[in-house]
């Protein structure tokens, strides 16, 4: 019977000799014979085991196992390596390199804006255009208009 089964047998046992009602008693005594018909023994034999259940007369002794050899420990586990510290050369290596990059980032924005720049002054002056066009017309219009 396995653990389960023996808590679970257990329980119907004590509610059939504790039930608050007879039918509750003849249920749980029913589902106790059925636990122990399923471990192949009689409800006295099974009721025996629960009493000494390290030598039950249906169930031999389990086989001792070895104990499970040791686990190799997980990456995260392995000591982790002393830290170096980072000498004053590295760190202005590193300061320089920054300040490289922040040159390279600063130079590429200015050619950006200085694209965007020209390209919005070349719409300015086609709007421009257009405008002072459309001006002429108009006085050229107005002076047809007052002409006699």
């Amino acid at each position: 019977m396995t653990p389960a089964e023996r808590d679970r047998f257990e329980k119907c046992l004590a509610l059939a000799n504790r039930g608050a009602t007879a039918g509750e008693r003849e249920a749980a005594r029913a589902a106790a014979e059925r636990i122990a018909a399923g471990a192949g023994l009689t409800l006295t034999e099974a009721a025996a085991s629960l009493r000494n259940p390290r030598f039950s007369a249906a169930e031999p002794e389990p086989p001792r196992r070895p104990p499970p050899s040791p686990r190799r420990p997980f990456a995260w586990a392995q000591p982790k390596e002393p830290v170096k510290p980072i000498t004053v050369e590295e760190l202005r290596r590193q300061k320089a390199e920054t300040e490289a990059w922040k040159k390279r980032a600063a130079a590429s924005a200015e050619l950006k804006r200085k694209r965007e720049r020209a390209e919005q002054e070349a719409y300015a002056a086609e709007q421009r255009a257009a405008q002072a066009e459309r001006d002429r017309e108009w006085a050229a219009a107005q002076a047809r208009r007052k002409a006699p």
